[in-house]
């Protein structure tokens, strides 16, 4: 029951910080997700945009997080880590995604360079916000996969630990 709560409860996280930035990206420029997205939602709609987007672009990444960290915090000898036990973690995560996020989309704003195959596709005065959203996105993505890794790190060694505590103890 334990695995299947970690791989829910990474989804649910994911969905939830995928809903709450793309609330904020979508109000700086819509078109990243109504031009450069395939068209999933025919609505102008940034809130109903954010909310679709925010779900369909983050629940596999919640579930690959959620089957790798269920089965380094479920598989093999115990002690076996709760889903209680890595809400900490998983809230660190979030928290290292949405600075990194905010930090990458300020230099995309500022110094980020439009790809030579959309040249001309943007009006200059849209491209920094197109390069906010852009760079903002990516760095989620990029801070999430390396953060789930670190994560799942983190939690088999505090398995390891707790082994080799017990044992310390039971040993006298």
């Amino acid at each position: 029951m334990q695995f299947f709560k970690i791989v829910a409860g990474c989804i649910a996280a994911a969905v939830l910080y995928g809903v709450v930035h793309d609330q904020i990206t979508a109000r700086i420029y819509l078109p990243y997700f109504t031009v450069f997205h395939p068209p999933m939602f025919h609505t102008q709609s940034p809130t109903l945009q954010a909310l679709g987007w925010g779900i369909i672009a983050t629940w596999w990444m919640g579930a690959f997080l959620g089957l790798l960290l269920a089965i380094a915090c479920r598989l093999g000898t115990p002690p076996k880590l709760a889903f209680s036990e890595m809400l900490r973690p998983i809230g660190v995560l979030l928290l290292v995604m949405a600075t990194t996020a905010i930090t990458c989309g300020i230099i995309g704003f500022f110094w980020g360079r439009v790809p030579s195959d959309m040249v001309g596709m943007l009006s200059p005065a849209a491209e920094r916000r197109f390069l906010a959203d852009w760079w903002a996105h990516n760095a989620s993505y990029a801070s999430g996969f390396i953060g789930a890794l670190v994560v799942c790190i983190l939690a088999v060694e505090k398995r390891r630990r707790a082994r080799r505590d017990s044992r310390l103890i039971a040993n006298g």
